[in-house]
């Protein structure tokens, strides 16, 4: 069955979205090793990026089960395009210092939480249920390659043009996406059941309390919490361990981010045809257990074609589980709830990216940058032993979940 006008459309409008991720997603970590070499200082700007994900996923979750969707996240973009253009204003005067970084760094990450719980909130209003695996897998591989293919290499090719054209970029393409988004046929608002009005309050109670009475979700997101820290002890100083231990240049930063991009993007359309093949339960454990590996390896290593080449691994093996475990939420969620245990499931699983990505700034001050890769690949692969026994208690909820009637 054809996945429809409007999938489409939500795949161009999001995928205009992540090519402008990429960007910041080299731009912005380059911009700050050019302030500073300071582990931490580096560190805290990711920290900063995810630590409203901690702060605000819960209300966000709640707005956007009260909002129509596709409008919630061309507001989002509106307030990025706005935050870089600010940001270029500042590099073009010289002003744009440290402090200027992290309050870029967390308005867009408070613009995220609308934005990728509306995203994800209303693909199961476009598609049925049947076609989630193909059409997360198609988002994301979508945002695999607007990050990685096109923003990486242009972010980097761009600062190295000058400091302030990536964020210049970023402005017009969010801006881009507004447009793109709002051509999403007709309303994606929810329908709610309750009778009587709710406060914000309640509804994101409401999430909390239903992500936890849900067992095998309430496993995930634990699982998914500690696998969150551990890969975030890295995310936070890879642009150290490719300048100062693979010794690349700052394009070179970007080919390694393009390289994790074709990872990903092989991850994502591979996804749900191996969940077919081996089963979904086989297939996630595979995914975190080759992520970890793919972490140690990286933290052995100092030639960076063999690094790009675990990048990739790396990030197909994540792709493999961000497909499956959204598929798995979408289809046992109920739509007029999504928002908001999204928002909660979140909460703890890229909330705990900003504690991991500091807690790996120390660890790289302490230590050395290398040994936060081995660290948190050898914490991955035993979390993976954790999730085969949790997927495996609740085999038939797993298998069942895509196949019943939406």
């Amino acid at each position: 069955m054809p996945l429809g006008r409007s999938f489409w459309r939500l795949l161009a409008a999001s995928t205009s979205s992540n090519l402008a991720d990429g960007v910041t997603r080299v731009a912005l970590p380059l911009l700050a090793a050019t302030l500073t070499r300071d582990p931490v200082a580096v560190a805290a700007l990711t920290a900063l990026a995810f630590l409203p994900w901690l702060l605000f996923a819960l209300p966000a979750g709640a707005l956007v089960d009260r909002s129509d969707r596709p409008r919630a996240m061309a507001v989002a973009n509106t307030v990025r395009a706005l935050a870089f253009g600010l940001l270029a204003a500042a590099v073009l005067t010289g002003t744009a210092g440290l402090p200027v970084l992290y309050a870029v760094a967390f308005t867009i990450g408070v613009a995220e939480t609308v934005y990728d719980s509306a995203a994800r909130a209303v693909l199961p209003q476009v598609v049925t249920r049947d076609q989630l695996d193909r059409g997360n897998g198609l988002l994301t591989t979508g945002e695999s390659a607007g990050e990685g293919f096109v923003g990486a290499p242009l972010g980097s090719a761009l600062f190295a043009l000058t400091a302030a054209a990536p964020f210049v970029t970023n402005a017009v393409v969010y801006a881009l996406a507004v447009v793109l988004v709002l051509t999403i046929a007709g309303t994606s608002r929810p329908v709610r059941t309750a009778v009587a009005p709710t406060t914000v309050r309640r509804d994101v109670a409401d999430g909390v309390r239903w992500l936890w009475a849900h067992r095998l979700l309430r496993g995930l997101t634990a699982v998914s919490g500690v696998t969150s820290l551990l890969a975030a002890l890295t995310s936070g100083v890879l642009v150290l361990l490719a300048l100062e231990t693979l010794r690349v240049t700052e394009a070179g930063f970007g080919l390694l981010l393009t390289a994790s991009a074709v990872g990903a993007v092989a991850g994502g359309l591979t996804a749900a045809p191996l969940a077919r093949r081996i089963g979904r339960t086989a297939t996630l454990v595979l995914g975190a257990a080759l992520a970890g590996s793919c972490s140690v390896a990286l933290g052995a290593v100092s030639d960076p074609w063999v690094a790009g080449v675990l990048l990739a691994v790396d990030s197909a093996a994540v792709m493999l589980w961000n497909v499956l475990t959204m598929s798995l939420r979408q289809a046992l969620i109920p739509a007029e709830l999504f928002g908001r245990v999204q928002g909660a499931y979140r909460t703890v699983v890229w909330g705990a990216i900003p504690v991991g990505a500091l807690l790996g700034g120390w660890l790289a001050a302490a230590t050395t940058v290398p040994t936060v890769f081995l660290v948190a690949g050898t914490g991955q692969v035993l979390v993976s032993g954790w999730l085969w026994r949790l997927l495996r208690a609740h085999r038939g909820e797993v298998a069942g979940a895509l196949t019943s009637a939406r």
